[in-house]
């Protein structure tokens, strides 16, 4: 699903559920404007869930993976019904922005800005049997499943990637005064 700024993938967050365990799973966020993009994302029970990388400033055509951890539940669900959801909010920007440049009043509705909404429900599903093969579970676990995969772009390089970068290429920047970019998690926007 998608709204007229971002594409956000998948429509619902689909978390295994294991007792004693954490697990995490990953949204895709991409710019669908040559604009500068600003996003945050806010959940319904911030107490059981951490999300890498809630708030940030996406490139024109740029992508960025967010990741969501649930926290490790102490007992079985007697129902597997979930009403935990998440909101991406999101918001055109000027160029070469930075979350610094804004407060919390970005994500305020005010004349002539206009913020986009999209929901995504959490559903949990079984998690998966261990490996019978250790090799291949410590390789999986090894992945870098739970980081963003971003490109680190600084102002001087900015231009050269913004005219070479390929479609398929995501790039979201890490935060600084002098880059632009994805700006730590769990910032004052939440």
């Amino acid at each position: 699903m998608s709204s007229t700024l971002l594409r956000v993938y998948p429509s619902e967050l689909k978390i295994p559920y294991e007792v004693k365990k954490q697990r995490s799973c990953c949204m895709q966020l991409t710019n669908r404007t040559d604009q500068f993009v600003a996003f945050k994302v806010k959940t319904t029970n911030p107490r059981k869930y951490s999300v890498r990388h809630s708030c940030g400033i996406l490139l024109p055509r740029g992508s960025c993976n967010v990741t969501v951890t649930m926290q490790a539940p102490m007992e079985m669900l007697s129902d597997q019904h979930c009403k935990d959801k998440f909101l991406v909010q999101s918001v055109a920007v000027k160029d070469r922005a930075t979350m610094k440049d804004f407060g919390p009043q970005l994500f305020t509705k005010a004349p002539g800005r206009v913020i986009e909404d999209f929901k995504l429900h959490v559903v949990y599903i079984a998690a998966n049997p261990p490996s019978p093969v250790p090799e291949e579970e410590e390789e999986e676990d090894s992945s870098p499943r739970s980081e963003v995969v971003c490109e680190v772009k600084s102002f001087s390089a900015f231009d050269a990637a913004c005219i070479g970068a390929s479609a398929a290429e995501p790039s979201c920047a890490e935060g600084t005064s002098e880059m632009l970019g994805v700006v730590g998690e769990r910032e004052n926007m939440q």
